[in-house]
Formats: structure tokens, C-alpha cells, sequence
């Protein structure tokens, strides 16, 4: 597993991607502690060797600061969610693909996608471990009520992410 932090204007992220090119790890790293979870994680459970090799991830850094920029609506890369629970896989898995960009949806939709409409917390707290974060965008869920809750870099990540989105395609079915 190859490995950079890269700082963006969400934050500070540990990006990491396998020798296949598939993005690991997309997960916010404000301290060095959290920097080393991170690698902890990633060597106990998808490979015990991680090395540090920002060049590895060009291609990765170049589309994510694209899109953060404004100029990318998709990061085209193939993701692993080896990193994610397995009730956390099923949902991040639901989520690809059908809350595109600029779209909101709640957490009550993505609880009943995975069959399990009453579990619309267990899926906030799915979301708020996405290991492949603005990868797969968990920041695109909202309450019901539209309320922005929760998000892994914090609140600002997560409006600055839902602006930036907006600005090109104002059809949200949440506000």
C-alpha cells in the first residue's frame, strides 16, 4: 500500500491506494495520531506493508484537487473498501452511484437501500467511518429535515463540499 497525506481545503487527508491502482483509504488526518490509525488500520487489515510513496499517488491528489477545485465532477478511480465494516461496506456500496453529483439524499434513504429502514443511525455512523471519503460522498447526506449532521472532517468539510456541488447543479431533494 502506497501512502501520502495530502492537505486540501477540506482538511488534511492520508490518501492511500493499493500496487492495483485502487484507492484504500481517503480518510481525514488533522493530527499525527490520526495519521497513524490510519496506517495501523491499513497494515491490520488490507496489507502489513505500507510505505510512503507520495509519487504513487499523483494520479489520486491531481483528480481529488481537481474536484475540490471545482473543475472535476467525478474522481474516476477504482475504489477498495477493504478498509470499511462489512455493514459499512453494504452501505457505501449502496451509496456509488445513486446520489450524484450536486444531489442530496437522507440517511432514512440509504437505511432502506440496504433493507434496513429503521437503521438510519447505524448508517450515519457507517457513513462517519467511510474510510474512502469524497471517494465514495458520504458528504451528500443529510437529515430528513436537511440539517447537515455529522461528517469525519467536521461540518465545514461537508458544507464547503455540498457549496462547491451546488454552484453547478442547484436540484437538491433536501435543501
Amino acid at each position: 500500500i502506497a501512502y501520502a497525506v495530502h492537505d486540501t481545503p477540506i482538511g488534511r487527508l492520508l490518501l492511500a491506494r493499493r500496487a492495483t491502482g485502487d484507492v484504500v483509504a481517503s480518510r481525514f488526518a488533522p493530527t499525527v495520531a490520526a495519521e497513524d490509525a490510519t496506517l495501523v488500520a491499513l497494515a491490520d487489515r488490507v496489507s502489513p506493508r505500507v510505505v510512503r510513496q507520495p509519487r504513487a499517488l499523483d494520479e489520486v491528489r491531481s483528480q481529488l484537487d481537481d474536484y475540490l477545485a471545482g473543475t472535476r465532477r467525478d474522481l474516476g478511480l477504482r475504489i477498495d473498501l477493504g478498509l470499511a465494516s462489512a455493514f459499512g461496506r453494504e452501505v457505501l456500496t449502496a451509496l456509488q452511484g445513486r446520489v450524484g453529483y450536486s444531489e442530496r439524499a437522507a440517511y432514512a434513504d440509504v437505511a432502506s437501500w440496504v433493507g434496513r429502514p429503521k437503521a438510519a443511525r447505524a448508517v450515519g455512523a457507517a457513513l462517519g467511518a467511510n474510510p474512502v471519503c469524497v471517494f465514495v460522498p458520504c458528504h451528500r447526506i443529510v437529515s430528513a429535515s436537511g440539517a447537515l449532521t455529522g461528517y469525519a472532517g467536521g461540518l465545514a468539510a461537508k458544507e464547503y463540499l455540498l457549496a462547491l456541488e451546488a454552484t453547478s447543479h442547484p436540484r437538491n431533494r433536501y435543501p
